[in-house]
Formats: C-alpha cells, structure tokens, sequence
C-alpha cells in the first residue's frame, strides 16, 4: 500500500525552480527519489554535502550546483537519451530467467535519496553490506528548526488515529521543543567554560563549540526522528533492500519499501522484476516474515521471554576470541611466499621464537603513517564478538560498520539513559531527566498495543544492548576511526573499551600494538583540531 501523502511534508518550489528539477530527480513532491542525467561526481558530491545540511538533496542542488550543471560541458548533463535501453533491459531479463546468474544485477545501480525516514527506518535501511550509505548528521544539523511547520520526526498513522494519537505528538513535541530550548543554553555555557585555544580563529572554535552542544544534546531526540539518507547501490542490493523492508515489522519500512519501488522502476526497472511476482521477491519477503516470527516464538518458548535487566551501566564485554589467533594471523601473513600446505605453514609458524614473531608481523603492518595505512586481509583470520550497552546515539554511529556482523535487542528504556557531563555542568540535567521520564512514559503507553512502533518514542540517550562480532582488520578500522578526538565521547568510549580487551583479555597485545592510531586521551574541545584543519583548506589554493 503506497504511503499516505500526508506522512511527509512537501518541499516548496517555484515554477522555475521545477523547471530546473525535473530533468534530474525522479519525481519533486515525495520523500524518495532517485537522481538521473547527472555525472557520477555530482551525484557524489551532492550526497557529501547531505550529511551536514539541514537542506534537502533538491534544495542543495538549486542552490550549489545547477548552475554549473547548467553550464553544460563535460561536466554538465547527460543530455543524450539512453542508448539500447530496450535491449539491454531484454538481455538482463533473459540471464536472470534462463541462467539465473543474479551477479549480472551487480552491475548497473542508482543513486537514491530517501528524505523524511525515522532513525528506526534508517538502521534497516543501512543493514545491507554491499551499498554506500551516507546519513544526516545530528552533530553538524540541529533539530531546532521545524520544517513544513512541523518538528522532525515520524508520526505512524495507525498511532495517529487512536486515542494515544494526541499524548504521542505532546511528548515528541515536547522532547523537540526541550532540545531547541536548552541549545543555546548549553551553547552559552560551553562558550564560557571551553578555552579558546591559542591559535585557534574565532570561526573554527564556533563551531567546535556547537558541535559539542549538539553531541550533548542529541540524547534528547526520539528514534522517531527523521533524517535523510543518500544510497548508491546495485540492483542486486536494493532487491535485497526492498524485500527486507517488506518484511520487515514496522509498517514504516514496508510503506517506504513501495516509495523506493516506484522511483528504482524509473532508473533501472531490469533490476527490479521480481521484488512483486508471488513466485520470487513475494515469496521471499514472507519467508523473510515467517521465520522471524517463528524463531521469536521458540526463543520465548525454549528460553523463556524478556527478563528486563533494569537500569544497567554501559559496558563493552569481550564475550568471544580464539586464543590462537596471532598463530593464524601469521599463518595467513606468510602463506602466499611458500610453497607447502596451511598445516605446514602453521607448524613453521608454531616453532618461531618471540623476536621471530615479531619481525614478521612488524613487515606486514610495515609503517603506518595514518590510520588509512592498514594492512591486509592477514588480521581477518583473528575474530572478536563484544556485548556492549551503549545510548542508542553510540549505537547508530556503530552500526554502519558495515563489515561487522552486528545483532540489536528491542530499543527500550528499560536499561536506563546516559546525562551527558556538559549537559550536568551546565545545570539542565533536570530538565533533561524530565525529557527521559516523559519519553519512557509514551513508550509504555505504546508498548501493549503498538509493540513495533513503540520504540518511535525511545530517546536517543536510551541504552541499547547489542552484539558486534567483527575481525581484527575490521577492529582496527572501527577503534581508530571511533576513538579520534572529533568523535562522539559515547562511542570513543565503546572504541577504546575494544581496543584495551583485544591487548588485555584476549592476551592479543601484538595485534593490539598495530592498531596505534587508536586514541585513549581524554580531550577537551575534540572537534577544534578537525576544524582547524577545515580552515587551512579552505584558505589554501582553490579553497
């Protein structure tokens, strides 16, 4: 069933402004929408310039880049009509029907903007592996604002037409209107107690300052939020994409899964075929449905349901490793340069002495100079699975890591919620703890007769529990990406924690020792060195 036009406010244009939209979006009054006729570098760009801009995709086009597209060139349009079109959708069709060889999808795609999609929908639209995702940011965008007169987030229309209707919009509006009100509050305060560095200009320490403001307060914002996510995937991947969403139990995802449809069909129809034929993408979405709701019923049955842990404190545990892991890294490291067996290579492995050991996984890390220097697919033989509980704001931050293989528990407030320090300092915490309480309260409101929409009214400061099983490869890009000083103090935390666990618990301390970009200082302003390096950019040549 297509969604409701009302779910999603419509974006203003002008009749020349439309003129100007047409030939590159799909479609300009719905929240989902491919781009077309544009280079691939202006498609890039316009999804980079997505994660820190309150603007939509069209908006940002308007006012960034039509009028060099308009310019023509090699750079402007792609004027001419698709060549072949026919064709090539009729040679698609006759691969997958007759030799049944899904890779042949994997190899035309499109980029997609999907504008107005709650952070609950956003988590199962991010789930695939092989797509690229790009996510509006609630550290560069602030949520204070209230476009097509409303604030942002999601409001289910089943919720809607009951009776708890009216007290979900009073608390999400209450929750929005707390953030916009103790923004420039908690602003103030750290404007007064950050020091302005030395060397630092006025700008860059700004909007160091604001970034830490919003990270403070993003705790504040309900799942329900809306953001806007750029794609660009396969065919292959969004069949994938959309057979999930219409399997999936928030009716959110499966009304979106039509949107997505729709505005794919215009862009590469070939790919998309059989997501509606009973046989093939029908059948599997319920397959998809039916175990997940057969295997939820024997968990219950075989090991007892929900237990409510309580108020629980975050914490990362190291729950599974091999304790001979540095063994097969080295195995793996020294295996393509001899000519026997893994067993021997092991063997030869097993009888090396500790300076041995060390000089050999010392020339395959070789000398990082950043943390992009990493080394090869050696370290994926070594395997961890950490138990974290974290706020559900760390918690969107990790899961797009998308080479971990990563499981989340229902999104509750029964394990309690994190009251940011800068929030504590600046004197709002109680302001904040009634944003908490209120958020809990709609949520047991929804809880018994809106079991999947219920989560909408979880606040992002909520805990989460959810497991991360990833390689040491892998490990080493998410602990030194996660733990830079810009990042977020919740998720830093998490990165570290990991990081000290590998060397510590698991005994891996060589393994540990090559991830040295990982930092475990404590830092006062996190985003002024980002925002330092911002500057100088832009005021070198061409900046």
């Amino acid at each position: 069933m297509t969604a409701r036009p009302a779910l999603y406010w419509v974006e203003d244009f002008t009749e020349a402004e439309r003129a100007r939209l047409a030939p590159y979006f799909t479609n300009l009054d719905r929240p989902v929408f491919a781009l077309r006729n544009l280079p691939e570098t202006v498609k890039g760009a316009l999804f980079a310039r997505y994660s820190r801009s309150a603007k939509t995709v069209r908006r940002l086009f308007l006012d960034e880049f039509a009028d060099q597209v308009e310019q023509g060139g090699s750079g402007g349009a792609l004027s001419a009509p698709p060549v072949g079109q026919a064709r090539a959708a009729a040679l698609y069709q006759r691969v997958f029907d007759e030799y049944g060889d899904d890779s042949v999808a994997q190899l035309g795609g499109a980029h997609v903007a999907c504008e107005q999609a709650s952070n609950l929908l956003t988590k199962a639209l991010e789930w695939g592996r092989l797509a690229a995702y790009l996510e509006q940011s609630t550290r560069y965008v602030s949520y204070a604002d209230r476009p097509g007169g409303r604030w942002r987030y999601h409001v289910d229309p089943d919720v809607d037409a009951s009776d708890l209707g009216p007290v979900y919009r009073r608390v999400l509006d209450g929750l929005f209107a707390t953030y916009a009100e103790l923004l420039p509050a908690l602003t103030d305060h750290l404007t007064r107690v950050v020091p302005h560095e030395p060397g630092s200009s006025e700008a860059a320490w700004r909007r160091a300052v604001k970034a830490r403001a919003l990270d403070g307060l993003r705790g504040l914002l309900p799942a329900a939020t809306t953001s806007n996510l750029g794609i660009f995937a396969s065919g292959q991947a969004y069949e994938a994409l959309l057979l999930r969403l219409r399997a999936h139990p928030l009716p959110e995802a499966r009304s979106y899964a039509d949107l997505l449809l729709e505005e794919l069909r215009q862009v590469i129809p070939a790919f998309l075929v059989r997501v509606d034929r009973d046989d093939r993408g029908v059948a599997w979405s319920r397959y998809l449905a039916e175990t997940a709701d057969e295997t939820a019923k024997v968990v219950d049955a075989v090991l007892g349901g929900a237990a409510g842990a309580g108020d629980e404190p975050p914490s990362v545990r190291l729950t599974e490793f091999d304790p001979a892991a540095e063994d097969k890294v080295l195995t793996a490291i020294a295996y393509p340069h001899l000519e026997v067996g893994e067993a021997a290579v092991a063997a030869r492995v097993a009888r090396l002495g500790a300076d041995e050991r060390a000089r050999l996984l010392a020339a395959y890390v070789g000398e990082r100079r950043n943390r992009r220097h990493r080394p090869g697919r050696a370290f994926e033989r070594a395997v961890y699975t950490f138990d974290v509980v974290a706020d559900y704001g760390a918690f969107r931050d990790l899961q797009r890591h998308r080479m971990c293989t990563i499981v989340w528990q229902p999104l509750t407030p029964d394990l309690g919620w994190e009251l940011p320090a800068d929030v504590a300092d600046a004197g709002l915490g109680d302001r904040f703890a009634a944003a908490m309480a209120d958020s809990a309260a709609l949520h047991g409101a929804l809880r018994p007769r809106f079991p999947a929409q219920a989560a909408y009214a979880v606040s992002m400061a909520h805990r989460v529990r959810f497991a991360m099983t990833m390689n040491a490869r892998e490990l080493m890009h998410l602990a030194e990406l996660r733990s830079t000083p810009q990042g977020h103090p919740a998720y830093r935390l998490v990165a570290q924690r990991m990081h000290r666990l590998v060397a510590e618990e698991a005994g891996h301390r060589a393994l540990a020792e090559a991830m040295r970009f990982v930092v475990h200082d404590e830092v006062e302003l996190g985003r002024l060195a980002a925002e330092r390096r911002l500057e100088s950019r832009r005021a070198g040549p061409g900046g």
